[in-house]
């Protein structure tokens, strides 16, 4: 955080630079409101700290990302090429009048929505998969913060191949199709196809994912009527 300000503390005496633990201002950006070009997900403005608020839009913000300066405004919905449209605490308080809660669902067990009202209730899951994922504490609590706007920045998946998707989704599917099949759309041969389908290789990542698309389209659809097709002929 601290480095985007060495151009700011340069040719100061240290007694007069931001240092760690120093007092800083931050803003948020309004949806669609950061400068043209910026990336969304990698841009925060931070500043000096100043407690006289109508100093802030005349003074210029540093992005903790790129280092690069720019100015804020509050008027207008979007942002221009050097100046980033902010939130106001009155933006704020509209945002959440219309919030919608994502964990809950309303009366009729549907997804909440920004209009919706009434008494919630919990929403119901399938779970898909199961990734284990490493969260570093500090990191969340910047999420919480607004300080980091993509969770998935933080976030490290350790993969147990025993239980990918490869192992739990795509291999079942690629053992209940023919293997004449699988030869003539993967490319790959009989005795590759063989050893991956009874564990004993796996393939790179090119092979991999040729086979993945095969057995998404198989999940989709192609693997009833095939099944549909096997019992006419078996009758």
């Amino acid at each position: 955080m601290i480095r985007p300000l060495a151009r700011l503390n340069e040719g100061k005496p240290y007694s007069q630079q931001i240092k760690p633990f120093n007092f800083l201002l931050t803003c948020h950006v309004k949806a669609f409101g950061h400068p043209k070009g910026a990336d969304p997900e990698h841009f925060h403005l931070i500043a000096p700290y100043d407690n006289n608020s109508t100093r802030w839009l005349k003074m210029d913000w540093i992005d903790q990302y790129t280092g690069n300066s720019y100015r804020i405004t509050t008027a207008g919905h979007n942002g221009t090429k050097q100046t980033a449209r902010v939130k106001t605490y009155g933006d704020i308080l509209r945002e959440y009048e219309y919030h919608p809660e994502s964990k809950c669902a309303d009366a009729a067990g549907n997804p909440c929505e920004k209009q919706t009202i009434g008494l919630l209730r919990r929403r119901h899951i399938n779970v898909d998969q199961v990734k284990y994922i490493g969260k570093e504490s500090n990191s969340l609590e910047a999420v919480d913060a607004g300080l980091i706007h993509s969770e998935k920045n933080i976030y490290t998946e350790y993969v147990d191949q025993n239980r990918d998707e490869w192992q739990t989704k795509i291999l079942p599917v690629l053992k209940r199709l023919p293997l004449s099949r699988l030869i003539s759309e993967s490319g790959l041969s009989r005795r590759a196809l063989m050893d991956i389908r009874a564990g004993r290789s796996r393939p790179h990542s090119k092979n991999r994912k040729c086979l993945r698309t095969i057995a998404i389209n198989e999940t989709d659809g192609g693997l009833l009527s095939y099944a549909v097709q096997s019992l006419s002929r078996a009758k």
